[in-house]
């Protein structure tokens, strides 16, 4: 097991190596190695990958004895449906990017529309494979498969980095905005080196079309490194699982289920973070993404987050206070999938500490006196802060024993179902006694019919709102006697989870759809240069919302076993 680890690894450190190399000399060698160069390497390794994955579907899953087991912990729903989500949006960022290059087939090469069309076929593939096979413990073929799943992981690896690093279109997109200005000023266009030394040549025919498929690719771009990132994690979870023979006891251990009981104060402060999140969002789309972009909406921008983060902080402290006071025991046994949420969460992390600390030397090398840049140096400051008091809450929460919440689910159970049964005895028998008045009820002339008729409906209307009412009380007496229930502690543990589940899914919307304005604001850009700021947040960015999203997933395991 361990020579097939290290040759597997090996094998993607090689590849790695060679895809880095080409992507290297074709930012410092435009020449001598071309972009069409690094997307001919990248769909061979595709193929590869592809060929792997089909002989893996059809092949070596359906031998006799290959998956005996499944992990429990891999692969969970959100993680999967996270696969699907951004796997469907790069498909439609590879669809803009075709389009886009159509429109232009006039300057711009053939390699331009294969490459993304094989992207297409390998990101659908991939996600089935993923959605249907990521819980494997395969035991057949232990080398080829661990050497097929690195091969995926490092081809996913250099596709992130090649989105990272190349700016191509997003720098066409600027140079012909700038001749536009320079034109609606009077002066002469200039060449530019993206534009073929010509800018009549990539003109686009439909100017309507072809802004849709810029417009579309900018707003896409970010969920096709999230995307790679996802798989990665994904695929590493199953080459660790390969071979791997689960107990019975760890087969056997019943994972409690999610249940919105026992919360009040979490929901109602994150979905009123959510909010005024999202009224902040709509205004900041509408305003940032005009042609001059309004200053007092990035003071509101920042402002939000000045608020927000502080309050996230203090819970978390809090949080990891009270697992402090918990005599809970550690859960010590070997789990690939909490070790690797570990690992991505404190990696993920790094995104938005980095793009913080780089902004934090613009603003200090600058003027941080004025206003928009005091905002920025404090948000970048207290962005850091939530971000390790978030992990610490968490990685601890994820290492603790869940409650157990079975026994005490049946207990509230019976008593709920005894508390109402006493708190509602005579509803029954008076449903039953109008019933029976209205069976024997003789009959009469027509009109008395129809006054029995209509006294008969009103009785029937007033037994279903009694009815609806028993529900409403049972359920109500049900939800205050478990969440009375719960200790102080679990209480607290679970208000705050929940309060930091909102809090998170509201800052992974904010910038997964359009808001950047680390990008957008101007000052990073023009301190670093456009190329250098351009890679610095397409390293940061899609870490930190991957963190965002990867922190929901974590927040619900602490807030289940609470």
């Amino acid at each position: 097991q361990k020579a097939g680890q290290l040759f597997s690894g090996l094998l993607a450190m090689n590849v790695v190596f060679l895809g880095s190399a080409f992507l290297s000399s074709m930012i410092f060698n435009h020449v001598a190695i071309t972009l069409a160069d690094v997307w001919i390497l990248l769909s061979i390794l595709k193929v590869l990958c592809l060929c792997w994955i089909t002989y893996y579907l059809l092949g070596t899953s359906r031998q006799p004895h290959a998956v005996l087991y499944r992990d429990s912990h891999a692969g969970p729903i959100w993680v999967r449906g996270s696969v699907l989500l951004f796997g469907s949006f790069s498909i439609l960022l590879n669809v803009f990017q075709i389009g886009y290059s159509a429109l232009l087939i006039q300057c711009k090469s053939k390699v331009e529309i294969v490459f993304p069309s094989i992207e297409i076929i390998f990101i659908c593939t991939q996600a089935f494979f993923l959605w249907h096979h990521s819980k494997d413990c395969i035991q057949v073929q232990h080398n080829f498969t661990r050497c097929g799943l690195m091969l995926a992981i490092a081809t996913n690896l250099l596709l992130w980095l090649l989105a990272v690093t190349n700016d191509t279109i997003h720098m066409e997109i600027e140079s012909q905005l700038r001749e536009v200005e320079r034109r609606f000023e009077g002066k002469a266009p200039f060449p530019h080196p993206y534009l073929c030394n010509d800018t009549t040549l990539c003109t686009c025919p439909n100017t309507t079309i072809c802004k849709v498929f810029q417009k579309g690719y900018i707003l896409l771009y970010p969920f096709n490194t999230e995307y790679c990132l996802i798989c990665c994690s994904v695929l590493y979870v199953m080459w660790k699982n390969v071979g791997r023979r689960i107990s019975h006891h760890h087969a056997s251990h019943i994972k409690p289920k999610f249940r919105l009981q026992g919360v009040v104060f979490g929901p109602l402060l994150g979905a009123t973070a959510v909010i005024i999140g999202i009224c902040v969002f709509m205004v900041y789309q509408v305003q940032a993404t005009s042609s001059v972009p309004n200053r007092q909406v990035f003071v509101m921008y920042y402002s939000y987050y000045i608020v927000l983060l502080p309050l996230m902080s203090v819970a978390a402290v809090i949080g990891t206070i009270i697992h402090a006071l918990e005599k809970k025991e550690l859960d010590t046994l070997k789990n690939p999938t909490r070790s690797l949420d570990v690992i991505l969460l404190m990696g993920a992390a790094l995104g938005q500490i980095a793009m913080s600390y780089f902004s934090i030397v613009a603003i200090v090398a600058t003027d941080p006196r004025d206003l928009l840049n005091s905002l920025i140096l404090s948000y970048s400051v207290l962005l850091i802060f939530q971000n390790i008091t978030q992990n610490v809450f968490i990685i601890d929460g994820l290492h603790r024993q869940p409650f157990a919440a079975a026994a005490e689910a049946r207990h509230m159970g019976h008593t709920g179902q005894h508390t109402v049964a006493s708190e509602l005895p005579g509803e029954e028998d008076a449903t039953a006694s109008n019933k029976q008045e209205h069976v024997q009820m003789p009959p009469g002339k027509e009109e008395e019919m129809k006054e029995e008729q209509n006294h008969e409906d009103y009785d029937q209307r007033r037994v279903s709102m009694l009815e609806l009412g028993q529900e409403i009380r049972k359920v109500s007496l049900s939800y205050i006697q478990s969440y009375s229930h719960l200790s102080w502690k679990r209480r607290a543990l679970r208000e705050i989870s929940f309060f930091l589940v909102l809090c998170n899914i509201i800052l992974w919307i904010m910038p997964t759809f359009g808001a950047h304005p680390v990008f957008e604001n101007g000052l990073e850009k023009t301190f670093y240069g456009y190329s250098t700021w351009f890679a610095i947040v397409n390293f940061g960015l899609p870490l930190a919302v991957f963190y965002r999203m990867h922190s929901v997933g974590g927040l619900l395991e602490v807030y289940i076993t609470a």
